[in-house]
């Protein structure tokens, strides 16, 4: 079953398309039906509440801290706890949703959000709330790619999916900005317990409007699942995330970061030996030679881990450098969120003029160049030139997640967008992860914070750049109108 679509003049017959799908008789203006927009409804506000809960408890963590008797060096496991498996487990389940039903397992992940959102809230000790937020990154596993896959194989590609997935990448940038605002003010009127038990809310309300206005979808056959390559590339993501996350809070000189990254990768190169030699592999390693995946996921794994590491050295600067309250802080990221929203407005109209692929190389140079543009920032005032900079370049970077996730997905048959919607989530998982300890040090362990800032924004600029250039060539951007 599809979302059916209406002309902006007459009703038009339907026809039906591949996989049951409800296609449009005539081309033509397409907008959304009143269906149509409860579905998107649900499956984005279940994105935006996964958004939210990578940044709502950032602000509240030395106050959780004090209550629950967590020191500062255990603080970082309220975000590991959660991160570990949301990017671990993503790729596994989105395949098992492509076997099973997608809607079984959404309602599935969901669920256990919700409970888990309950027990962080009501958490008595430190055991108690980071079993909650381990929880929460599971639940997060399974609701983000069966939540996506859903998506894209709801609505047919062109102008409807083009919106969707528009309107769900707009969501997810201002999931994470709307964190830390939001956290910042209900930490401070309701308490830490309030910005978890927001999320268990979201969770049941979506919950109970979920069953009945999605579709099932599965593939029509059932191949066994692919064991070996499960644990192999489960265990890699999670001794990779583990490790770039205990990097990004202690650097890389500890012996347990190594010997984690080195695991990791080990794993994930026994991950490609198990899926050359097994017949019905969790990846299709002839589906990540293409180039629309190859590439599309490339870019994204640019863009996300970049603009991450600007908003983090940006918030050093304005707050140490400038000596801004979090308050004022507050409003930049806020400005930028709202630059991002009017992003994604326009976004699925400029991919239909252009195409995915052509957007998706000119949205990583903007996003390049504006990140360079904070160069002029200066040591003793820069909150305007800054607030400017980061916001256009949020909305390059906007344009950017949208595209790319339509030039990964696009062309991808309904019985492999689990796989590749779980490719799309892992790779804005791990690009979110290895950012800040990459580049994010750079800033930190120079004399001059200030001189460690601009290093960072110079570097990512250029990686950017660079990036663009290679994406544009790789997918032949400039041959190719549509797609």
């Amino acid at each position: 079953m599809a979302i059916d679509s209406q002309t902006a003049t007459t009703p038009t017959p339907t026809t039906t398309g591949p996989a049951g799908r409800l296609r449009p008789g005539t081309p033509g203006s397409e907008r959304l039906t009143g269906r149509a927009k409860l579905v998107l409804f649900v499956l984005c506000a279940a994105q935006f509440m996964v958004a939210l809960d990578f940044s709502v408890l950032n602000v509240a963590l030395p106050v959780l801290g004090k209550d629950l008797g967590l020191n500062r060096s255990a603080l970082q496991w309220a975000v590991t706890a959660f991160a570990l498996p949301s990017g671990g487990f993503l790729l596994l389940f989105g395949r098992i949703a492509d076997l099973y039903g997608r809607k079984k397992l959404f309602l599935l992940g969901l669920a256990l959000f919700g409970a888990a959102s309950l027990l962080a809230t009501l958490a008595w000790d430190p055991a108690s709330f980071l079993a909650g937020r381990a929880l929460q990154g599971l639940g997060a596993a399974v609701i983000v790619p069966t939540g996506m896959s859903l998506l894209t194989t709801t609505f047919p590609e062109g102008p409807l999916r083009d919106k969707a997935v528009g309107i769900s990448g707009t969501l997810l940038s201002l999931g994470f900005t709307i964190g830390m605002v939001l956290g910042g003010v209900m930490t401070d009127t309701l308490g830490w317990r309030s910005t978890m038990g927001l999320l268990c809310v979201t969770a049941v309300i979506v919950l109970a409007l979920a069953p009945g206005l999605l579709p099932e979808s599965r593939t029509p056959d059932r191949p066994s699942l692919d064991v070996p390559g499960a644990v192999t590339v489960t265990g890699g993501l999670l001794a990779l995330i583990y490790s770039l996350s205990s990097a990004a809070q202690r650097g890389f000189g500890g012996v347990d970061v190594w010997g984690t990254l080195l695991a990791g990768l080990a794993l994930l190169v026994a991950f490609a030996v198990v899926e050359s030699r097994t017949p019905a592999p969790l990846v299709s390693l002839p589906m990540l030679k293409r180039r629309t995946i190859a590439w599309g996921n490339f870019a994204g794994l640019v863009t996300f881990s970049m603009m991450s590491t600007v908003v983090f050295v940006l918030t050093l600067y304005l707050q140490e450098t400038l000596e801004l309250s979090s308050f004022r802080t507050g409003l930049v990221f806020g400005v930028q969120g709202v630059a991002s929203a009017l992003a994604g407005s326009f976004a699925p109209r400029v991919i239909g003029r252009f195409g995915a692929r052509r957007t998706l190389t000119g949205s990583l140079l903007g996003q390049g160049l504006f990140t360079a543009a904070l160069l002029a920032v200066g040591a003793d005032s820069g909150a305007l030139v800054a607030t400017v900079a980061v916001s256009v370049a949020s909305m390059f970077h906007l344009g950017a997640i949208i595209s790319y996730g339509l030039t990964v997905t696009s062309g991808v048959p309904d019985a492999e967008q689990g796989l590749a919607t779980g490719l799309v989530t892992t790779t804005q998982q791990v690009g979110l992860t290895i950012g800040i300890p990459l580049l994010g040090v750079l800033a930190t362990t120079q004399t001059s914070l200030f001189g460690g800032v601009r290093t960072v924004l110079l570097a990512d600029a250029a990686i950017v750049v660079a990036a663009a250039v290679l994406v544009g060539v790789g997918l032949g951007a400039g041959r190719t109108r549509k797609a």
